[in-house]
C-alpha cells in the first residue's frame, strides 16, 4: 500500500500521486479572491487526492449533496476506492479537507478515457464537482474545477469536458467551457 503519513501519524493510501498536483501549471490561471491557491487554499484548508479514510471525514455525505448516493457503507465505500485505484491513469477524485474539523468540504472527479483515436489520445471528463453548503462562496469550486482542468492538460488529454445543469453554464463558461454543437443523450436504467 502507497501512503503518505500525516502529521498525526496516520498513514493516508491515495487514490492517485498526489505529487501530479505540484506539476501543475497554474501561471495561465487568474487571481482567485481571498488570494488562495492549490497550495495554499486557506487557513486549515488542504486540496489534495481522495484518500482511503475519507469516509469517516463525510465524502459521502458531501456528495449528497449534489445527487442521491444510496445506502454506501464504509466496507462499500473502501471497495470502490481500491478497485478506482487499481485502473491507474484513470480515476483523479480531488477532495479539499478542512484539517481544522476533519471534514471533507468539497470535491470533484477527472475520468481519463484511453482512446484509439487521435493517435491514442485521451480524453477528460469533469463530474460530481460539489462544494459544502456551509463552504461556498469562497471560491473552492472555482479551485476544483480549475485544478481539474489543468490536471486534464498536464495529462495530456487532447479535451476535457463536463456536464451540468442550464444554470450552471454561466459558472462554467468563466474557465473557457462552450456549449458543444453535439447533443448529450442520456439512458437511465434507474433514478
Amino acid at each position: 500500500m502507497d501512503c503518505k503519513h500525516s502529521e498525526n501519524g496516520v498513514c493516508e493510501e491515495f487514490i492517485f500521486d498526489e505529487t501530479l498536483l505540484r506539476r501543475i501549471h497554474w501561471e495561465t490561471k487568474t487571481l482567485y479572491r481571498n488570494k488562495i491557491s492549490p497550495q495554499n487554499a486557506g487557513e486549515g484548508i488542504v486540496l489534495r487526492p481522495l484518500a482511503l479514510n475519507d469516509f469517516d471525514r463525510g465524502f459521502m455525505n458531501l456528495l449528497s449533496q449534489l445527487t442521491k448516493i444510496g445506502e454506501v457503507s464504509k466496507e462499500k465505500f473502501e471497495e470502490r476506492f481500491l478497485k478506482m485505484k487499481s485502473c491507474p491513469d484513470t480515476y483523479y477524485v480531488l477532495v479539499i479537507e478542512d484539517t481544522n474539523k476533519g471534514k471533507i468540504i468539497g470535491t470533484t472527479t477527472l475520468v481519463v478515457e484511453q482512446k484509439f483515436i487521435r493517435g491514442t489520445a485521451c480524453r477528460g471528463r469533469i463530474e460530481d464537482v460539489v462544494v459544502c453548503e456551509d463552504y461556498r462562496g469562497k471560491e473552492l469550486g472555482k479551485l476544483l474545477v480549475d485544478t481539474a482542468t489543468l490536471l486534464a492538460k498536464e495529462l495530456n488529454c487532447y479535451k476535457v469536458s463536463l456536464e451540468c445543469k442550464a444554470d450552471n453554464i454561466a459558472f462554467y463558461k468563466t474557465f473557457g467551457y462552450n456549449p458543444d454543437e453535439q447533443s448529450f443523450m442520456v439512458l437511465r436504467f434507474c433514478e
